[in-house]
């Protein structure tokens, strides 16, 4: 799978009462798909996946895939403290037509994941998925940092084909990319088209749409996707091949722009493009995270609403900041 550009991780939209509001989630989705934004990662951290149940889980990757565009990449956020747990919402993902699997390490028993727990971990879960696996590397919310020796390791399984490294450090992604430069693989660029659905049974309806896949191919090597929107030049340029971002929900045009740019081999484009969006990245999406991240998805149209309890949405203070920080970026 080529992981190329800006994946938005797209946000759960709740009503007031918490039940999960499956027409502004197929509503944000498709305005999204009108971007140039790679693709989507569904359940992911700003998905507020650890607020889901797993009934609830399924019914919002079907959700958004039957809602998003068919140029689009999708990819799965089936991570899970367990093996089977991981492979049984994976194989959902990949019965609803996701092209790969973002596996979060596992990390609620962080003092006994050892580096060959793991490994084991996830090469276990890459020989058993259908789907290609993306480690998923969020210390900030974990409180567990793989080691890029672990991920070097990984990184020659065939099934294993990238990482989302959220540690918020270049140095480690320049680490990652030198230590794996030897991985070169031929992977399917896929292109979607909408068909009938016949084989998978929609939780909320009794039909709905599916994927069938059309496939041309590349040469790759391991796929580095950044987390943060503030680094994401940098992160590029030290070998990122994109970025998995919680900002590029407020703002995927303004994000998009910077990878454009910097594909494009306009390297002073990118860098204004980059200066753009350092501060509100940092303020909405790093400092007040969901809350915040929200809040701007509404002020710039489409649909963010509040956070599932515990969270709680931002102060009426802190929507107007919000506003001015997003002043000059309506996209």
């Amino acid at each position: 799978m080529l992981l190329q550009g800006v994946f938005p991780a797209i946000t759960t939209p709740f009503y007031p009462d918490g039940r999960i509001y499956f027409r502004k989630l197929e509503h944000n989705v498709a305005k999204y798909s009108l971007t140039d934004i790679a693709g989507f990662v569904v359940l992911g951290s700003t998905g507020e996946v650890v607020m889901l149940s797993d009934g609830e889980r399924r019914e919002i990757l079907l959700g958004a895939i039957e809602a998003a565009g068919g140029n689009k990449i999708m990819i799965a956020g089936t991570g899970a403290e367990s093996v089977r747990g991981t492979l049984e919402m994976t194989e959902a993902a990949a019965e609803f037509g996701y092209d790969a699997a973002l596996v979060r390490t596992p990390h609620y028993y962080k003092n006994q994941m050892t580096p060959a727990v793991m490994a084991n971990f996830y090469r276990t879960v890459a020989d058993r998925s259908s789907l290609p696996v993306l480690i998923y590397s969020v210390p900030p919310f974990t409180g567990y940092d793989i080691p890029t020796d672990v991920v070097k390791e990984l990184a020659d399984h065939p099934n294993i084909i990238g990482i989302k490294e959220s540690s918020g450090s270049v140095e480690k992604i320049a680490h990652m990319a030198k230590e794996t430069a030897h991985i070169r693989r031929t992977v399917p660029v896929t292109l979607r088209r909408s068909i009938e659905r016949r084989d998978v049974v929609s939780v909320r309806s009794l039909a709905g749409t599916a994927t069938a896949v059309e496939e041309k191919t590349q040469e790759v090597g391991f796929q580095i996707l950044a987390g943060s929107a503030q680094k994401m030049l940098p992160s590029l340029e030290a070998g990122a091949a994109g970025a998995v971002l919680a900002f590029g929900c407020v703002a995927p045009v303004a994000c998009a722009n910077v990878y454009l740019a910097f594909r494009g081999g306009d390297l002073e484009k990118a860098k204004a493009a980059q200066e753009k969006i350092i501060g509100p990245a940092t303020r909405i999406a790093s400092q007040l995270g969901i809350s915040g991240v929200k809040y701007g998805m509404d002020f710039n149209g489409y649909y963010g609403g509040t956070p599932r309890l515990p969270l709680l949405p931002v102060s009426t203070e802190v929507r107007g900041e919000i506003e001015g920080q997003l002043e000059e970026i309506r996209a």
